[in-house]
């Protein structure tokens, strides 16, 4: 039924059972449901001309999220932009500059949103407010307690993005993960270590966050009050793997593993 809404245009209920070859009241029940989920919404039809007596008819057009249930090329898109981007600043090592700047000018502003949220709560909970700000924008980012080495005393945080919205794009555009590293590094005050990236084709996002604290805090993970995090137990033992954190790696190593 959306489908049709798509291909048609906003649609009265009658339209809709003509073009289905559905009962008016299987329609109502698909719309109502429709509906529910915020797919398509009823609006008053336009009448161009002289309008006749009575109540306009009401017709059903798809909302912003129920075209985006549809093929979208946004990837492609985002990829074409910033290939333009670099072909203008002249290729090469310019145009990867350029693209960097843009990657930075991006996260500008989300990283001026995430510095409120970090500023609020002590130095010891920030990559737990820094999840849960991510989490709000959409990547379902949880942070936990981790060793930095395999059996090692020495401990801090893991920063899990469970979804990345540019993980196609930054397939191609690394810098995209660098400038997000290089902006997590800044708001958190320390070098951090990125682990893994679902750009590269791993299943999380993972940042590794350094502690002054020797010894792991007592509790459940942080960031969340469910089990601990599963795919951060799989990463963990990537740390033994890696021994130098980094706020950007160099020759565009951000949506690579280090190992």
């Amino acid at each position: 039924m959306a489908r049709s809404i798509l291909d048609h245009g906003p649609s009265t209920a009658a339209e809709l059972a003509r073009r289905l070859e559905l009962t008016p009241a299987a329609v109502r029940r698909h719309l109502d449901a429709l509906v529910g989920e915020g797919v398509v919404e009823p609006r008053e039809k336009r009448v161009y001309g002289s309008r006749g007596r009575g109540r306009p008819a009401k017709v059903f057009a798809l909302t912003d999220g129920g075209r985006d249930a549809f093929d979208q090329d946004y990837d492609r898109l985002a990829a074409d932009a910033l290939r333009w981007i670099a072909r203008t600043a002249g290729g090469g090592e310019r145009g990867e500059a350029a693209v960097a700047d843009f990657a930075r000018a991006r996260v500008a502003e989300q990283a001026e949103q995430y510095r409120r949220a970090l500023e609020r709560v002590p130095p010891e909970e920030r990559t737990r407010a820094l999840a849960e700000a991510l989490s709000k924008d959409g990547y379902a980012a949880t942070a936990r307690s981790a060793p930095a080495s395999a059996g090692g005393s020495s401990w801090g945080e893991q920063l899990c993005q469970h979804h990345c919205p540019v993980a196609h794009t930054a397939e191609q555009f690394p810098q995209l993960c660098e400038a997000e590293t290089e902006v997590f590094s800044r708001l958190l005050g320390t070098h951090v270590q990125r682990l893994a990236t679902i750009a590269h084709g791993d299943g999380v996002c993972t940042t590794f966050v350094p502690s002054a604290h020797p010894l792991p805090p007592p509790g459940r993970p942080r960031g969340g009050s469910g089990p601990p995090d599963r795919a951060a137990d799989e990463t963990t033992s990537t740390t033994s793997r890696t021994s130098k954190a980094t706020t950007a790696p160099a020759n565009h190593t951000a949506g690579r593993n280090p190992a």
